[in-house]
């Protein structure tokens, strides 16, 4: 049986076409309309990953990201005809880890998600780029902890939801405490390498971060910006 999709869309013809492309490259799909019947659904039984539209009834895109990231990591990619920058930046900030635009190539889709599979399959250091020393090996950085087999990032023992980029990027920063890391380098441990505008993305995944974890995100203690240089986590 290969990787669940779960399809998050209004429209039947979109969903269609999703679905003949998806169960032809070997996935299996589950359809939903909107986002209150996808969190039904999600109930129901697990996916491996999520494709979002954001103009949706009873519960926006937006809004059911929200949602599923209270409790779940599983990836998701925004597919939606409203592509402004400040559709995708709402759409990062709400805890997706991608966006392809309508109308679309099944075809990029369908890549689109082995890329995204490929990597949140991966143990969270090594998707890092560093090596892993054991499976079920738990990396410890003062208060935090950070499980590299479940994907688990703690603090002082309290477990602390994140999307599939941002566990990359802890990962990544959690594997060298103390070593200053750029954000084409951060970028790049999340997408598999570097891209003009990335920046942008990296500084909102921190962010989130931040919010996520820091007491006072305005004073983090954890991950420090190293002006013109990139973020450090902070290992004393």
């Amino acid at each position: 049986m290969g990787e669940t999709v779960l399809v998050v869309e209004d429209d039947a013809d979109i969903v269609e076409l999703l679905e003949l492309y998806l169960t032809g490259s070997g996935y299996e799909v589950v359809s939903a309309r909107d986002g209150v019947a996808a969190l039904e659904a999600l109930r129901e039984r697990p996916v491996d990953v999520a494709l979002v539209d954001i103009m949706m009834p009873r519960m926006s895109g937006y809004d059911f990201i929200k949602e599923l990231r209270a409790t779940s990591t599983v990836p998701v990619i925004i597919v939606s005809a409203r592509t402004q920058p400040a559709d995708k930046i709402v759409g990062l900030d709400a805890g997706a880890d991608g966006f392809i635009a309508k109308p679309f190539d099944p075809l990029e889709v369908t890549a689109y998600i082995r890329a995204v599979l490929r990597r949140s399959s991966l143990p969270a250091p090594a998707v890092g780029g560093v090596a892993t020393p054991d499976e079920g090996a738990v990396v410890s950085v003062g208060e935090l902890t950070f499980d590299t087999r479940r994907l688990v990032l703690a603090r002082d023992g309290v477990p602390i939801a994140l999307t599939a980029a941002e566990l990359k990027i802890m990962a990544k920063l959690m594997a060298s405490p103390g070593r200053v890391f750029s954000k084409d380098q951060l970028y790049a441990c999340v997408n598999g390498e570097p891209a003009p505008g990335g920046a942008g993305s990296v500084m909102m995944h921190i962010s989130n971060i931040r919010a996520k974890l820091e007491d006072d995100p305005q004073r983090p203690r954890f991950i420090k910006t190293v002006r013109g240089l990139g973020y450090v986590l902070d290992g004393s």
